[in-house]
């Protein structure tokens, strides 16, 4: 059956349609400014299973038998072509067993007798040889269906890292393409009784096409990073619930049923806690809408008081569940107001990387709380910002609970092939997935749909159709972009001017500096930095940072990579930020020391980027204490630093 949701701007309509289904959103004004023609719809991985890791399932992680495939021969044959039989790892076939009743057969794999792994993880940690793998790895584990069964099944995937085919029993059942947010396929015609053989081809290897591009500034860690789950529903079920709070304070709720009994049905919204329990019936394509006064005992979400409540969606024999906080967040000049008072985003950037000398990108709850509370506990901070892609689930529903507010973006980075229409499709696909995965989360304030990216005609164009896409399917949020300035090389002193043709048509303006690191600047003359920007619309330091080797001290020299060039840097940057009028947060580089091989000095990096406060097994460097005193001071209204 089918699911669909709509993009609707300024009374102009676009059906998305999302593979073989899609879901539908609520009119909504459009805040700012859009692209004056709306793109084509586009074709994204579905089903969308909102909420679907509160569903009842059963868990595949665990052990996965692994073959790697450099030359990509499982897919692309002995000599390009069409892979056969012995090529075609995905078959159903006892390879050993083939082999041994006839001499004429081969098979140039045994997934069912190749080393095990651990999943979910990145390949770069099965085996010491895999740590630079790049390329396609096929896994494949076995599972038994649940007896007796009825409705409908989905294989569903958190993420896998980066072009995905997923094969059941033999039958190829979907595709996708993007590491970093999830993918589920209908595979109920396809399950048998008893034992079934999943298989699934991974290609971690980006091309100047892809999103992100080849070069970046992390590890690409290839591999299903994410829990990979199969999940039961009745035939008609709840694809997609938004419910969230409008800017004008009431409550709203967007549902869309898939299935062959969607039209015209009976839906229960209820959140048992407020005593709000609303009735109505879906239209002919499945959906239903509806807007109701907040009850008089809801609590708002804020850091301060991460309110959460348990929202249930009940249609027949499904009941939808998840946990929503409820909040407003919008500008007005230069001040991001949440639930209508000024807030100023006390942050952090972070990788999607837990702690240890060899991460392997599996988020676990205690890994991404690991990280977490040392922002809000260690650092003071009420933000974080996730980047430069969506991050697990796990994580979102964790800054949920903690009273994060959440930056969250998409690999929308450096350069990407502006001007390829295949590169703008990823990109798209990629935002409506994230933003449909995670509009229900109180913690996201800002939408970024880019960083680092240099101005062009193409650039520009590119990244309004994403701010248009955006505002489109999530009106009650703001938009951003990390962006760069424009240094003027003939003063005496740092003069940078925000002269991006973007921000007009953004919410917030973010900006990544890094004066007296990158620059030949002296750290003494940062306070006297002059900035050029707007001062209509609210600022946010969205990076600045240095490289500080844990543990390596040079107080007489204060030598870049030492504790104490990093300290005076950040005490530098600190004053150079106080001057700004219109800065209402930031989010310094960077949390943690996380993969990156492009740094490669072998004395301080050994291809870590090391500017993170903790070192990459959780050591907190001096610098922490640096920020965190600040941000303390501007949580209590005082101006005291260390």
């Amino acid at each position: 059956m089918s699911s669909r949701f709509t993009l609707i701007a300024a009374g102009l309509m676009a059906t998305l349609v999302v593979g073989p289904i899609a879901a539908q959103q609520a009119p909504s004004p459009v805040p700012a400014p859009v692209p004056a023609a709306v793109p084509a719809p586009l074709p994204a991985p579905t089903p969308l299973l909102v909420a679907a890791d509160l569903r009842d399932g059963t868990d595949l992680s665990g052990p996965w038998h692994y073959s790697i495939d450099p030359f990509r021969s499982g897919i692309a044959g002995f000599h390009g072509e069409a892979p056969d039989s012995g090529q075609q790892r995905w078959r159903d076939v006892d390879v050993r067993q083939a082999m041994a009743s006839d001499s004429r057969t081969l098979y140039e794999f045994d997934l069912a007798r190749s080393p095990l792994a651990s999943l979910p993880s990145s390949w770069l940690t099965h085996a010491a040889e895999l740590r630079h793998y790049d390329g396609l790895m096929w896994y494949q584990r076995t599972f038994a269906a649940p007896a007796k069964r009825q409705g409908r099944y989905f294989l569903r995937f958190g993420a896998a890292n980066y072009a995905t085919r997923v094969y059941l029993n033999g039958q190829e059942v979907g595709r996708h393409e993007g590491g970093f947010t999830p993918f589920a396929f209908d595979v109920t015609r396809l399950l048998r009784d008893g034992s079934n053989q999943v298989t699934v081809g991974v290609d971690s290897q980006a091309t100047e096409a892809t999103v992100p591009p080849p070069v970046t500034d992390w590890e690409n860690y290839g591999g299903i990073t994410r829990a990979v789950r199969l999940i039961a529903t009745p035939d008609t079920y709840v694809d997609d619930a938004w419910v969230r709070m409008t800017r004008d304070g009431r409550l709203a709720a967007d549902v869309h049923l898939d299935g062959p009994q969607a039209a015209n049905r009976a839906v229960r919204l209820r959140i048992a806690a407020l005593g709000l329990d609303q009735a109505g019936r879906t239209d002919a394509a499945g959906d239903w809408h509806a807007t109701m006064a907040a009850p008089a005992a809801l609590v708002r979400w804020s850091p301060e008081r991460p309110q959460l409540y348990d929202v249930s969606v009940e249609v027949g024999a499904d009941r939808w569940r998840d946990r929503i906080g409820f909040r407003t967040v919008e500008v007005r000049g230069a001040d991001i107001l949440l639930n209508g008072k000024p807030v100023y985003l006390r942050g952090i950037s972070m990788h999607e990387e837990e702690l240890g000398a060899e991460p392997t990108r599996a988020m676990t709850p205690a890994a991404s709380r690991a990280l977490l509370s040392e922002i809000k506990d260690g650092l003071h901070g009420n933000f974080v910002r996730l980047a430069h892609y969506p991050h697990s689930e796990v994580t979102l529903r964790l800054a949920d609970e903690l009273g994060l507010i959440v930056w969250s973006e998409v690999p929308v980075y450096w350069r990407v092939a502006w001007s390829n229409p295949d590169t703008l499709k990823r990109a798209r696909t990629m935002l409506a997935e994230n933003i449909l995965r995670d509009r229900n989360r109180a913690a996201i304030a800002i939408w970024s749909v880019a960083n680092e990216t240099p101005v062009n005609d193409q650039r520009d164009a590119f990244l309004r159709t994403l701010v248009g896409d955006a505002r489109r399917m999530d009106d009650t949020r703001l938009v951003s972009a990390a962006l760069l300035v424009e240094r003027d090389q003939s003063a005496d002193h740092p003069v940078m001017t925000l002269a991006d043709p973007l921000a007009p048509a953004l919410d917030v303006l973010a900006i990544n500096t890094y004066n007296g690191w990158y620059t030949p600047d002296r750290l003494r003359d940062l306070p006297a930095s002059e900035w050029r920007v707007p001062a209509d619309k609210p600022l946010i330091f969205s990076e600045f940072g240095a490289d500080a080797r844990a543990g390596f001290h040079d107080p007489a020299n204060k030598q870049k990579f030492s504790e104490d060039y990093q300290v005076d840097y950040y005490r530098a940057t600190l004053a150079m930020a106080a001057r700004l009028p219109s800065l209402r947060g930031m989010s310094p580089w960077i949390l943690k020391d996380f993969r990156s091989p492009r740094r490669q000095n072998p004395d301080f990096q050994q291809a870590w980027n090391r500017k993170g406060l903790l070192s990459e097994t959780g050591e907190r460097k001096q610098a922490f204490g640096v920020l965190s005193d600040f941000y303390r001071a501007k949580a209590d209204g005082t101006t005291e630093q260390r």
